[in-house]
């Protein structure tokens, strides 16, 4: 297959995968609404929601908005099929009028247009991510899918990048949750939004083909344990890399098994057969591919020193074998012994490539433990991440919401009991404001109508936290954090690869100040609105509004 038709193979995959999520994947009371909206003849009403959250996630500083790719593809192929309109039919109430149904089936996103912060950007609480304009039914109905495919995906992201901090520059990562994930598509969502946060590779096959990520894999402690003796090995030669006729295998292995014996120490009784006959039948099924599993067992009785002598005779044989993986107990003491063994067989037996083998570390990995790893001395190269980062254990979800912001051009407010769940009122452009650096300082929330801040010009505005007084804030540089994405059901943003929005993300992480990304207690970051956006609040509030939801009665 040509390299285009392998493209184009993968992109039809990809979509077919998409075009999964239907209008269907909705909650009952957003077609109930649509209904009343449409028997009401105010279907057609133009109306703006906003899609954000409210707290930065896991007690961090930040997040990374991912999932607009998925939005995008499922407004361009919004639209109820027969079956679909007819399921509605069965489930809404019997005396919903017939030709609402009609409407149904003519309904699509023609009419709907988005604008959002781009793919893989650093973001912030109360900061709007998407802002989604049209019919009132229509903008109404798209609630529940887009929350669902933003929400776990920036989850996810998020915890990604914060996996990426823990393990410091130094380790590759690689993501192994499909097994733990919340079904098959959460497991694709997972292993595409971690690469995009900062992982480097996947065990998901599936994910690999789709969105082009790295994978790898070598072997579970089952393989192992299915071997007991070296008469289970099979073929018994091997081709040397340069070619030539077969060498019998278990022969070299044993030899170099007595050599690593003598230099170790190490008691020939202790080493499981099993084991060693594990390690040669994958040497010989992989020989440029050898990483084992070597804790099945013992790693110091057995397991490395069953290792050393296959890798060993391997290198006899001119290839090269890759490292080992530890799956259980002390990570980081194991790792600095089998470093050790390596450094010495390669002095030992003069093959210098022994110094440089990987060793994989795995083992029930969480933010925490790959905080605490990294501090200590350690010699692991790759780490292995499955049930912590792709379920998010510490926060099991982003809590984005979808609000209405404005109907018919007149903006609305949600009033709660609880400030924290009081909306911002009317359509708004949002403005990063950075140092000389590049560095951002704040997050400015504008009403649209409202003037571009200007880059060394003073500005006053109102930051998003209790009993904040006016501040002045002079910007060195500005940015515009929203573009227009989807106009009149075309996507006008390019849908972005895993690795373009990998790039977007880190990029966006290297430019954020270490104060606002440290993984314990970080640095508030300011998210503030401005003067006019302040007092539209505070007349709505009040009452004094012309744009208020208030009835007075005489």
């Amino acid at each position: 297959m040509s390299t285009c038709e392998e493209s184009d193979a993968r992109a039809a995959l990809k979509r077919s995968v998409m075009t999964r999520v239907p209008p269907l994947l909705n909650d009952l009371y957003q077609f109930s609404m649509a209904y009343a909206y449409w028997r009401a003849d105010r279907h057609r009403e133009p109306a703006v929601f906003e899609l954000f959250f409210r707290d930065n996630p896991f007690g961090g500083g930040f997040s990374l908005f991912a999932g607009l790719n998925d939005c995008l593809v499922f407004l361009k192929n919004f639209a109820f099929s027969d079956q679909d309109v007819e399921y509605l039919r069965s489930v809404l109430p019997a005396n919903t009028d017939p030709d609402f149904f009609s409407y149904l089936k003519e309904l699509d996103c023609s009419s709907v247009s988005v604008s959002a912060v781009p793919e893989g950007s650093v973001v912030f609480a109360r900061v709007p991510l998407l802002e989604v304009s049209g019919p009132l039914a229509v903008v109404q109905l798209l609630e529940t899918s887009l929350l669902c495919l933003v929400n776990y995906a920036s989850l996810v992201c998020s915890n990604a990048a914060r996996f990426r901090l823990a393990a410091g520059p130094r380790c590759r990562l690689i993501e192994m949750g499909l097994r733990r994930a919340q079904g098959p598509d959460g497991g694709l969502t997972a292993s595409r939004y971690t690469f995009v946060g900062g992982f480097d590779l996947t065990s998901n096959a599936l994910a690999g083909r789709l969105y082009g990520i790295p994978v790898a894999g070598t072997m579970a402690h089952s393989y192992v344990t299915s071997f007991s003796s070296l008469a289970e090995v099979w073929p018994k030669t091997l081709t040397p890399s340069g070619g030539g006729s077969g060498i019998d295998f278990i022969s070299l292995v044993k030899g170099r098994l007595s050599a690593v014996c003598q230099l170790l120490g190490s008691k020939a009784e202790l080493i499981r057969e099993g084991e060693l006959a594990a390690f040669m039948s994958f040497a010989i099924a992989y020989p440029h591919n050898f990483l084992p599993v070597i804790d099945s067992y013992s790693v110091s009785c057995s397991g490395l020193v069953c290792f050393c002598a296959v890798a060993l005779a391997l290198c006899d044989l001119k290839y090269q074998p890759l490292g080992v993986r530890l799956d259980s107990g002390d990570l980081c003491r194991q790792s600095l012994e089998v470093r050790r063994v390596f450094k010495e067989c390669s002095k030992q037996f003069s093959v210098p490539q022994f110094e440089s083998l990987i060793i994989v570390g795995t083992n029930s990995i969480s933010e925490q433990s790959l905080a605490e790893l990294n501090k200590k001395d350690n010699e692991i190269d790759v780490i292995g991440v499955g049930t912590h980062l792709v379920t998010c254990t510490r926060q099991p979800s982003l809590g984005c919401v979808y609000k209405l912001i404005e109907v018919r051009g007149r903006p609305r407010m949600k009033f709660s009991e609880d400030p924290e769940k009081s909306t911002l009122p009317g359509r708004k452009s949002v403005y990063r404001l950075l140092d000389t650096d590049g560095h951002p300082q704040m997050d400015l929330i504008c009403l649209s109508e409202e003037p571009v801040p200007t880059a060394g010009v003073s500005l006053n505005c109102y930051p998003l936290v209790t009993e904040t007084s006016l501040q002045s804030i002079t910007p060195a540089q500005v940015t515009s954090l929203r573009l227009d994405v989807f106009t009149c059901g075309q996507i006008m943003y390019p849908i972005s690869s895993a690795s373009e929005s990998r790039e977007q993300a880190q990029n966006s992480l290297q430019m954020l100040l270490p104060r606002h990304k440290k993984l314990q207690e970080p640095h508030n970051y300011t998210v503030a609105v401005s003067e006019r956006l302040n007092s539209l609040v505070s007349d709505i509030r009040r009452g004094n509004s012309k744009d208020n939801n208030f009835l007075l009665l005489n």
